[in-house]
């Protein structure tokens, strides 16, 4: 009763707050509307692919911990027991001696401690460029998700303004349809002007809905990279004049190798191919451990009083492990070490030219897409005046009709380009940055 009493505030606070049984796996909180930057923060804390490599931090040191512990005191014991279905007898003169007894039992318990071990060893020395190796493949994930989740943003985006200026046009056509139907209906123009418009407002709204339809895919990917809640609304908020600055790059940066993640992790990786192929050398050193065990012995005829009367014996010493001969299978490991080295180091050079063609290919795609940007920004201009001007002639009658269908084409195709030309910019000074390992993970 006094066990029920005590729960019965505990069961009345979880009916009150049911919430609490669900505490721990609430879904990260996600503000309403999203910039970049916070896209990017959100998912450093919470894609999968970086927790995973966080996690493997974590499992590393507890392998790096469990391969040294081997140096500490390794302390067993072990138990057995015996029926004797057929005891030993030996012929001594004329008789005939039984040894042993029916029962026999023994408890051992042993100490002992590795003094010097080629392996061990090798744990010891590789435990600094394995913690090394774990947190440069941390790195590369986060620099991957900062790069990812920013192209995978600015596509959402494109996605997003090519709506709105379809919208925009479709609103706009939409009343020149009806206006062309008005003047063909009182005679003013004959149905050609009217058919056209009906054309052009079919084509926008199919754009329209073409592109309606791929904002959901590019939201749902761009969930998945942050690792967003799928039940949860995602909109992004931006400022146009900022991601414009943010186009600017200082594109006289000398590439550095040094840099780049993904040579660093190859120079860990020779450093512990290095410390193998030392380890296959030095594999005739022999393996010195001391020890201590102590050895509980019972022998009887009679099971009931096995363990009545124990016998003894304890010991301590020193072992030494000499491998003298493994039919040249230590030779051959070395060789296989060695050419492993060899691999790695041609695998570094390779890695150093595919990071100069990244570089020259990115920077030479950021240039081509700057100049193409600032192009149409002027274009833009230009297209927008010839659309009003036309639009002007044509409502006094100085133009035809298919004159605004082409300068209205004209001033969608125009501003369409634009935004993806933008956008094209943005994600290839991301290219640039990562080329030259300049990404910003903080």
């Amino acid at each position: 009763m006094k066990f029920l009493n005590r729960l019965k505030p505990l069961l009345l606070g979880l009916l009150l707050f049911p919430s609490l049984l669900h505490a721990q796996d609430a879904a990260p909180a996600a503000p309403a509307n999203l910039t970049l930057e916070q896209c990017v923060d959100f998912a450093l804390k919470n894609r999968a692919a970086v927790e995973q490599a966080v996690l493997d931090e974590v499992i590393g040191e507890h392998q790096i911990k469990a391969n040294l512990s081997g140096w500490y005191p390794q302390v067993s014991a072990s138990y057995a027991g015996t029926k004797n279905l057929k005891l030993q007898q030996q012929p001594l003169g004329d008789q005939l001696i039984t040894l042993g007894r029916n029962y026999s039992s023994n408890v051992l318990f042993e100490a002992r401690q590795n003094i010097f071990s080629n392996d061990l060893l090798l744990a010891s020395r590789a435990a600094r460029f394995t913690r090394q190796q774990l947190d440069l493949n941390t790195l590369d994930t986060r620099i991957n998700t900062v790069v990812e989740v920013s192209k995978a943003y600015y596509d959402l985006l494109l996605t997003q303004e090519q709506i709105r200026i379809l919208e925009e046009n479709l609103a706009r056509q939409q009343k020149q349809f009806e206006d062309a139907r008005s003047r063909f209906e009182v005679g003013l123009v004959d149905k050609t002007d009217y058919q056209r418009a009906s054309i052009t407002l079919a084509n926008i709204r199919s754009d329209l809905k073409r592109a309606t339809e791929a904002v959901k895919a590019k939201k749902a990917y761009l969930k998945q990279l942050m690792g967003f809640p799928v039940e949860s609304e995602l909109n992004l908020t931006y400022d146009y004049e900022v991601m414009q600055q943010a186009v600017l790059l200082d594109t006289t940066e000398i590439l550095d190798f040094s840099d780049r993640v993904e040579l660093k992790q190859l120079q860990v990786q020779q450093q512990l191919l290095d410390l193998n192929t030392s380890y296959y050398r030095w594999g005739f050193l022999p393996t010195v451990s001391a020890f201590i065990n102590h050895n509980s012995i019972y022998f009887n005829n009679d099971f009931s009083q096995l363990y009545d009367q124990s016998y003894p014996t304890s010991a301590a010493g020193l072992q030494v492990s000499v491998p003298i001969f493994q039919g040249t299978k230590r030779i051959q490991n070395l060789k296989i070490a060695q050419l492993e080295e060899q691999r790695a180091e041609v695998e570094e050079e390779n890695v150093r030219k595919a990071i100069n063609t990244e570089y020259q290919t990115a920077l030479a795609n950021y240039k081509s897409d700057y100049y193409e940007w600032i192009t149409l920004r002027d274009n833009l201009q230009a297209a927008q005046e010839v659309y009003d001007i036309i639009r002007l002639q044509y409502d006094e009658g100085v133009k035809a009709y298919v004159d605004l269908i082409v300068a209205e084409t004209d001033l969608r195709t125009t501003q369409l380009n634009y935004y993806n030309a933008l956008f094209n910019v943005l994600a290839s000074k991301l290219d640039y940055q990562q080329a030259i390992g300049s990404i910003d993970i903080n």
